[in-house]
């Protein structure tokens, strides 16, 4: 479907929401709502229209270099597949080379493919990891995902302020001394 036509079959999707919901789509502040969202919807979910081994893949270089790289810090903002509300947080990623590099912008544009769909943190998590090995074969790679929920502040439990941690690892990141740098290093 092209973009447009996504975008003008969300926004008659919206207008009957808003009726649903008992508002009318017709008051001022509400007439251009649909297509607004409709456009939204689009945007924070483009990460279906990306191709993240595609992206690694346009910055591996070959080098020389065996320690740890770490990309911390790396802000997201993902959608929860069950309640279609906002997640978001920080990413960590740390990879130890095996012949080969990615140019560091590729790390957090490959975070926003996988937070740029419908999602679950856990399998974010799992799918950032994933991507890296299966694309650059490091000896190991690390990730850490810290989020906050709205389907847990705004509705259900109403917890505020709770951060949900996940955390996958590969390689030389399952011995001990590796796992404790990497933890200390994003601490």
């Amino acid at each position: 479907m092209q973009l447009q036509e996504k975008i003008q079959s969300l926004k008659k999707h919206y207008e009957k929401v808003l009726d649903d919901i008992g508002e009318d789509k017709n008051r001022e502040g509400l007439l251009n709502t649909p297509e607004r969202v409709a456009k939204s919807m689009v945007f924070l979910t483009a990460g279906y229209e990306m191709d993240p081994v595609a992206i690694i893949n346009s910055a591996k270089f070959k080098e020389d270099y065996h320690d740890m790289v770490l990309i911390k810090d790396t802000e997201f903002y993902s959608m929860c597949e069950h309640h279609m509300l906002p997640f978001f947080g920080k990413v960590h990623v740390a990879y130890v080379p095996d012949g080969e590099i990615v140019g560091l912008s590729k790390i957090p544009r490959i975070i926003d493919v996988f937070a740029r769909r419908l999602q679950v943190q856990e399998r974010m998590t799992v799918q950032i990891r994933e991507c890296i090995e299966n694309t650059l074969h490091p000896k190991g790679v690390a990730v850490v995902v810290e989020a906050q929920h709205l389907c847990m502040q705004m509705r259900g439990v109403q917890k505020q302020g709770a951060v949900t941690r996940t955390m996958d690892v590969s390689g030389v990141f399952n011995e001990k001394d590796k796992l404790e740098e990497f933890l200390n290093a994003i601490s």
